[in-house]
């Protein structure tokens, strides 16, 4: 797999919000950046009454739609089981590095996003794949602690630990 970095916490702690602000950090970088979320409910991206939707619930195991703007690639499980994280990073382009939302047991290192206000405890005592943590209070940890308010800083991190360099 490519570089890979998970953002494990509990709901409310601020993980989608982070991606929302770093993924644009990253770019300006002129890095490619991937990003792989598991939904912990059923979903669906398709709209009931669109062609793709009504030939997915006439059978079809993938309906792959295209444009000129985006393509979209819907594969049902029907009797499979549900894909390792490896496996889901296996269809992605190649990138510089990919960014992993709800995966908070994978063996992969990730950052910790913790909310003070939530209540919960840490998760890095339990978890020797997180590699930093981002929080709002800022207290002494023994391992790297990030600012949850200066996503700057958490980009720069993620790009010295990674040693990535983009094209900006």
């Amino acid at each position: 797999m490519s570089n890979i970095l998970g953002l494990a916490g509990y709901s409310g702690s601020g993980k989608t919000t982070l991606l929302e602000k770093l993924i644009p950090l990253l770019v300006a970088q002129g890095l490619r950046i991937a990003v792989v979320k598991r939904a912990h409910h059923d979903f669906d991206i398709d709209q009931p009454g669109k062609d793709s939707y009504r030939q997915r619930k006439a059978g079809a195991s993938e309906v792959l739609i295209t444009s000129a703007h985006r393509w979209a690639l819907m594969h049902e499980l029907q009797n499979e089981t549900e894909p390792t994280l490896e496996e889901c990073c296996a269809h992605l382009t190649p990138c510089d590095l990919v960014l992993v939302e709800g995966y908070k047991h994978a063996d992969i290192p990730k950052l910790e996003v913790h909310r003070s206000s939530a209540g919960h405890e840490y998760l890095y005592p339990g978890d020797t794949r997180i590699i930093a943590v981002v929080t709002d209070k800022i207290t002494p940890l023994p391992l790297p602690v990030l600012d949850l308010n200066a996503p700057q800083a958490v980009a720069a991190f993620i790009i010295t630990h990674y040693a990535l360099a983009g094209t900006a």
